[in-house]
């Protein structure tokens, strides 16, 4: 577990007066994925899809053809695409209009920002609440919202922002949805496939990061013992427990300081954690359906079992296990309101007992020191109690969102990107952030600017818009990972936008353009 203060630590080297900027290692992101095309046909109700009864796939009537013009093919051939993040969805657009198999052909060519995935996972998950087809906008937008506060606290290291917005648990939370909802597959078969679409980003940060620590001095000897290293190292390719990383190294002048390995490494507790989740999700769900409450709470009994230290354990075990313990009980919430288990209680229970939870999680905060430094990411009973608490309400809201209200359809395209590169944005933004704050430091030898805008060189709203820069270079260039996990082809820049449009039909070769001009319209 990374709990690291925050703040503004040393001078600039070159420049005494100049303030560094700091941040704390990571502990926090997103998480479940999912990509799956709809069936492109109506079936008929199948338990094994988890489709609603008597709705064939839960789609709407096909619209029919205008007079005189004939479909040439069947109408279930709909305008949807699916849409990967670390622990993510379909997203199904277009829900009144349909198209013949040739302008579906054309849709999977590249005219839609996702390819269709393998067929054995088409219906994998949509994200939607319980019974409801197509994408969960609030979802996106919750997991949107976590990963840009993730980026803020990491450059400022407010206190507050934990509490303002729980995203660690509400990442969690979302992906425990998505994993009990892709588990009414088969249990291999979806575990197999939440693990192929984890560990390529992580590969691809090993190859560069690991290349990049050997190239300056780290080694063997490193370990305490050349046997272990090697050995550790297996933890890159799966990260059962925390892959090894240097702590301190050289670095690169003017732009990554001594402690890149460490701010590289941060994140990647996170990827242990939830491979875990995704290895217990099986057992966890059928425990979830036959003893609910008891499952529900079993991780919050953990992590008080953990804080009172009632177990030792050796550092690497430990880790592991008090972060399953912080964060598990989101996961199984987010499995319980999957399965319909919230929705059962009455109406008043939720909103009276998750404030109890949260006020729990802030009185224990406070007890244990709460302040600037030492935060809730240091206190672990006190994260577990006051995320359980937050999420309970958020999910408890959940207004399933099938298509954007329309106060927030101008924020499709950045949802959709963050959802589409959640993995790349976590796993890199760290180091970005780094970088960032040493290019603007720089900037504190231009005497001038010194002397009479220093306001400007010592705020952080310049570091926060350069990092956000240099993340969209990163998912530019190592985004692409997160399309091969999903075997689709990689895409440079995934944020919704169509990229062209189907050509006009010849006479009897295609359905009769929507009275708009266009030939589909997006969601």
């Amino acid at each position: 577990m990374s709990d690291q203060n925050t703040g503004r630590p040393a001078a600039h080297p070159d420049h005494p007066s100049a303030p560094d900027h700091g941040y704390p290692p990571v502990r926090e992101t997103p998480s479940g994925s999912g990509y799956g095309y709809p069936p492109a046909q109506a079936a008929s109700p199948s338990p094994g899809h988890g489709y609603p009864p008597a709705s064939g796939h839960g789609y709407p009537p096909a619209r029919t053809a205008p007079p005189g013009v004939a479909y040439p093919g069947p109408a279930y051939a709909r305008d949807t695409y699916a849409h990967d993040t670390y622990a993510h969805d379909a997203y199904a657009h277009d829900d009144q209009h349909v198209h013949p198999p040739r302008v579906f052909a054309e849709l999977h060519e590249g005219l839609h920002p996702e390819e269709a995935p393998g067929a054995a996972e088409k219906a994998e998950e949509t994200g939607a609440a319980p019974g409801k087809p197509g994408r969960d906008r609030y979802f996106d937008l919750l997991r949107a919202i976590a990963l840009f506060r993730v980026v803020l606290y990491h450059l400022t290291g407010w206190a507050w922002l934990p509490l303002v917005f729980p995203s660690m648990g509400v990442m969690f939370a979302l992906a425990g949805t998505l994993m009990a909802r892709s588990l009414k597959r088969p249990a291999v078969q979806v575990v197999r496939s939440r693990i192929r679409r984890l560990v390529p980003p992580l590969w691809l940060l090993g190859a560069i990061g690991v290349t990049g620590m050997v190239a300056q001095g780290w080694g063997p000897d490193a370990d305490g013992h050349p046997g272990w290293w090697w050995a550790h190292l297996l933890f890159w390719v799966l990260p059962l427990s925390d892959p090894p990383f240097a702590e301190q190294l050289p670095g690169v002048h003017g732009f990554l300081d001594s402690s890149w390995p460490s701010e590289l490494g941060g994140p990647l507790w996170y990827i242990r954690a939830y491979l875990w989740y995704v290895l217990l999700s099986p057992l966890i769900l059928r425990a979830l359906r036959r003893f609910p409450w008891p499952t529900l709470l079993a991780p919050l009994a953990l992590a008080v079992v953990m804080s009172r230290e009632l177990v030792t354990t050796p550092e690497r075990i430990d880790s592991a296990i008090t972060d399953f313990a912080t964060f598990g009980a989101c996961w199984v919430l987010g499995m319980a309101h999957q399965e319909g288990i919230l929705k059962r209680l009455p109406a008043y229970v939720v909103p009276s007992l998750a404030p109890v939870f949260a006020g729990a999680g802030l009185w224990w905060a406070t007890h244990e020191g709460f302040r600037t430094g030492f935060d809730l990411d240091s206190i672990p009973l006190a994260q577990a109690l006051w995320s359980f608490g937050c999420v309970l309400l958020l999910l408890h809201y959940s207004p399933s969102w099938t298509e954007w209200p329309d106060r927030l359809k101008n924020w499709d395209s950045t949802v959709t990107l963050l959802n589409s590169r959640a993995v790349t944005v976590y796993l890199w933004h760290n180091v970005c952030i780094l970088a960032a704050a040493g290019l603007y430091d720089r900037l504190w030898s231009v005497d001038w600017l010194g002397a009479h805008v220093p306001w400007l060189l010592e705020s952080w709203v310049p570091v926060l818009l350069l990092a956000w820069a240099l993340i969209a270079l990163c998912v530019l260039a190592f985004g692409w990972a997160e399309d091969l996990a999903a075997k689709r082809r990689p895409r440079l820049w995934p944020n919704g936008a169509v990229r062209g449009r189907p050509k006009a039909p010849a006479p009897g070769d295609g359905p009769a353009p929507h009275p708009n001009g266009t030939m589909f319209t997006r969601g």
